[in-house]
This record gives structure tokens, sequence and C-alpha cells, in this order.
């Protein structure tokens, strides 16, 4: 009798490949696994990094309803470096961090971000919502705002303080410090948005802080802007 059926063969790389896929979900834990699954396989077919939790991440992502520098950090490192990122992208990435989609649109509608995005643009405007939760947390736990200058005033130099320490790659001891061109795209970037900080005040607190502060190592220290008297970011 003959044999109709045909001989299926299983690919090499299915066993392995189901095995990743099966830790990366227990350890991930998805509200939403068929949704999860395909953005996992969709970024691998991509070439790109799947939405994964790091073991370091755990204890991060414990208070995972409330936006934290170290998630911000988190955040930072998937994004690697890129000075562009897109919307869609980054939403996802938000979306696995398990942090709130008002939050993000908020931050989308006050930086006016459309497709692409200045990531740390959208990463100064993040830290100023971390600056407001952190002033006001006894009256109201979480914060999304709507307008920077009506719920950031939380201070420049907070906001400043809170990416410095995002941005910072330093592991060691001391204060945690960037580029200064890093610190001055920033610190004029937030100036503009809030709009009640004249471009002459901020030029001449950047002169200052270039001429009398920076080192030749080109960093700034959160120190630098926090408790020096004469630098007055706002």
């Amino acid at each position: 009798m003959p044999q109709t059926d045909k001989q299926i063969c299983i690919p090499p790389e299915l066993p392995e490949l189901l095995k990743q896929f099966t830790k990366a979900a227990i350890r991930t834990q998805p509200q939403d696994l068929i949704q999860w699954a395909a953005d996992y396989f969709g970024a691998m077919s991509r070439g790109e990094i799947p939405p994964v939790r790091e073991r370091s991440e755990r204890v991060a992502l414990s208070n995972w309803a409330e936006l934290t520098p170290e998630l911000l950090k988190i955040l930072h490192s998937r994004v690697a470096g890129r000075l562009i990122i897109h919307a869609d992208e980054l939403a996802q990435m938000w979306k696995v961090l398990s942090l709130p989609t008002d939050l993000f649109n908020s931050v989308m509608n006050v930086g006016r971000f459309t497709e692409e995005i200045e990531w740390l643009k959208f990463l100064a405007l993040a830290c100023s919502s971390l600056g407001v939760v952190a002033f006001i947390g006894s009256v109201a736990p979480v914060v999304y705002f709507t307008d920077l200058h009506h719920l950031v005033r939380c201070t420049i130099a907070k906001t400043l303080k809170i990416v410095c320490e995002v941005l910072s790659s330093d592991h060691d001891s001391g204060p945690p410090r960037i580029p200064f061109s890093t610190f001055q795209f920033l610190y004029t970037y937030i100036a503009e948005v809030d709009g009640e900080i004249s471009a002459s005040h901020v030029s001449r607190m950047l002169n200052y802080i270039e001429q009398e502060i920076i080192g030749p190592d080109g960093l700034i220290k959160v120190n630098d802007f926090t408790q020096n008297p004469r630098v007055r970011l706002e």
C-alpha cells in the first residue's frame, strides 16, 4: 500500500527557539501573552531585541505602575545610544515596562512629538514628570500633565539632576555626571518649553558653567549646578 503521508521535517533550530521563548515569557510575565508573543517573534524576524525583561529589572519592576529613575535607566539602555527613536517602538518599550499609557501620551503631547522622537528631549520631559511626583507625592501619588509650566515647576535643577542620574555611566561613588554638551542641550530645551526663562539668562548660566566650572574632562556633576550659589538655572 503506497504511503501518501509526507514526512514532517522539524527545523533543527525550533526546539532551542521555543525554549528561549518559553524562558522569556516566564521572565517577562506579560499580561497579554498572545500579543506579547506576536511582538516577540516580530522583533526576532526583524533582527531587533525582543521585549524581554532582564533579571536585573525584576526588583525595579516590582512597583510597575510608577515611573522611577531606575525604569528610565532601563528605557535608556534599550534605546541603545540612538538619538532618534520611532514613536511606535518607544511606545512598545514603555508598554513592556508596564508604565501608564496616559503618562506616555502626556509626554508626547507636551513635547509635541510625532513619529520620530528625539530621545533626549523625551527623556527630559519624562524626568520632569518624575520631579512633579516627588514634589507633591504626599498630595497626589500619580500625576499626569498637559502643560509643562503648569505642573513641572519642581525646579529645572531637580529635573536636570534626575536626568544626570539616568544618563550617568558612573558606577562608583560620587555625584552623577554627564557631558557638558548634553547638559547644555537639555537645559536649553527645558527652558524653551518652560517659556518663562529668558534665552539671555540661559546663555549667561551656560557661559559661566563652561568657563568657571567645567574641567578638562568636559563633564558636569550634579553638585556643580545644585550646590553652587552662583548657578541659578531659573
